[in-house]
């Protein structure tokens, strides 16, 4: 797998300025501020280097506002990193082939994983299976 870096100025140009925020700079978008995500079979991609991160069969409605995944893609294209910002401990979720922050991930999912990947929506978009 090739690395995928860019200028932030090459990035923002891609992104716009709310994605580029949260991919880059790991902000985070407002709840619920992402509704409606198609329903149906496919993947949901980086939206900063188009790396497959979830498949649809693994998001859920957990009500916190995020889409909500139970499980990454097998491959390794969703890394996991100590997050220590804002006076807590999380396990910060990044895209591995571009280093986008996609959000975290929760050890309070629904079974069979048990965990609750909670994605920001501009971070992700969603690829229909043909």
């Amino acid at each position: 797998m090739d690395k995928i870096v860019k200028t932030d100025a090459e990035w923002l140009a891609k992104l716009g300025e709310l994605a580029f925020q949260v991919t880059r700079r790991a902000a985070t978008e407002r709840p619920f501020s992402h509704a409606g995500f198609p329903d149906g079979p496919g993947t949901y991609r980086c939206v900063c280097c188009d790396a497959p991160l979830f498949d649809a069969g693994t998001k859920f409605e957990s009500g916190c506002g995020w889409p909500s995944f139970n499980a990454a893609l097998p491959g390794d294209m969703v890394g996991e990193h100590d997050d220590t910002s804002h006076f807590m401990r999380r396990t910060e979720v990044r895209c591995t082939r571009c280093d986008a922050h996609l959000g975290h991930v929760f050890p309070d999912g629904p079974p069979p994983t048990g965990l609750r990947y909670c994605i920001n929506g501009v971070a992700v978009r969603f690829e229909p299976e043909s």
